[in-house]
């Protein structure tokens, strides 16, 4: 992959930058953060254990940073050797313009490669047991995974739930069941727990509504059956954009397969997939400020439009995101759009130095 000692030395510097960045920006937030959360501290959950908890969620925050610190990096790797006409020199040598930008992506590759293993494999997993941990040292063993809720539907039946624990059970659910649009049961229970590969509902309340009357019965323990398991519960009730590709995407085709609209789990599975053409695109965009309007501004300057662009590609995706829903567009689009129009720009500028 990388052939020459032009793309080595090309490749060290805008990773070194990136990897500096990275660090730079995880340290601010762990700061910010930390001060925030100290006002969350009771019980046994102290000082040293939101250090702790905020350390465990270094792979989602690497994650959420990885664009901005990949545009930022390039920025800086790439304006330093400018500033020090080492790129000057390289296009003296006979080192195409394409020939260099070919040598920065090298290591945005790598860096890649390193984001989407951990969106698949570490981040789902450190911010799941980050959050029952952090519950667990506030209100004692199985505390309260989530109190977010939800709604499902599956069938004839809807069904609302309150939160889940730790331990996968599950507490004040509700169950609505229709035919046609006509309700005809309705049942409550205390809890749900996961026993022996089958849902057991505890302190249940049934009521049947008929033409004339209304029937009441009470269970102290009644069979739950249905095909919803501890896992497709969790994806339900946790956080979705902290969730791997592979469950968003299981996710989107199990509510698709209900006859419900799946945009946002789409959503954020096409912006964890399409992050290699994000990034490549981020890249352009730095490559054509570092080679265009802004090679002979200040490095700080190159920054702060950096950052600002970091921004504006973040709002725009923000506000397709909704645009899709309304509009009835592919949350595709609602990412290939900023990604487009970011590397549009980037080949324009570089197309105009030539």
């Amino acid at each position: 992959m990388i052939a020459d000692r032009f793309d080595r030395y090309l490749a060290r510097n805008v990773l070194a930058a990136i990897v500096v960045v990275q660090v730079v920006l995880l340290g601010l937030d762990l700061v910010i953060t930390y001060i925030n959360d100290l006002d969350d501290v009771e019980g046994g959950y102290g000082a040293f254990q939101v250090l702790l908890y905020l350390l465990m969620r270094l792979p989602w925050r690497f994650y959420q940073y990885a664009p901005v610190g990949v545009l930022i990096g390039a920025l800086i790797g790439l304006g330093s050797m400018a500033s020090s006409n080492e790129l000057t020199v390289m296009r003296a040598a006979g080192r195409s313009l394409t020939r260099i930008l070919w040598g920065v992506m090298k290591p945005i590759i790598l860096v890649v490669v390193v984001v989407l293993f951990i969106a698949e494999y570490v981040s789902p997993r450190t911010e799941q047991f980050a959050s029952a941990w952090r519950l667990e040292q506030m209100q004692g063993e199985g505390a309260v995974l989530t109190e977010r809720g939800g709604w499902q539907r599956e069938g004839d039946s809807f069904y609302r739930f309150g939160a889940i624990r730790a331990d996968d059970t599950v507490l004040d659910l509700t169950r609505y069941r229709y035919e046609g649009r006509v309700l005809n049961e309705a049942t409550t229970a205390k809890r749900a727990a996961w026993r022996d590969g089958g849902w057991v509902l505890e302190r249940v309340e049934v009521t049947r509504f008929g033409d004339e009357r209304t029937e009441v019965e009470h269970h102290d323990t009644l069979d739950w059956e249905t095909s919803l398991t501890p896992e497709q519960l969790g994806r339900l009730l946790r956080d979705i954009d902290s969730q791997a590709p592979s469950e968003l995407w299981a996710y989107a085709r199990y509510l698709q397969a209900q006859g419900q609209v799946a945009t946002q789990p789409l959503l954020y599975f096409w912006q964890k997939m399409l992050m290699p053409l994000t990034m490549g695109s981020l890249v352009l965009v730095a490559a054509s400020f570092v080679f265009g309007p802004l090679r002979s501004v200040a490095a700080g300057t190159r920054v702060f439009y950096g950052v600002i662009t970091g921004l504006a590609f973040k709002y725009l995706q923000d506000l397709l995101a909704p645009a899709s829903t309304v509009f009835g567009f592919s949350p595709a689009w609602a990412v290939l759009a900023p990604t487009l129009l970011c590397a549009g720009v980037g080949f324009y500028l570089l197309r105009r130095t030539g």
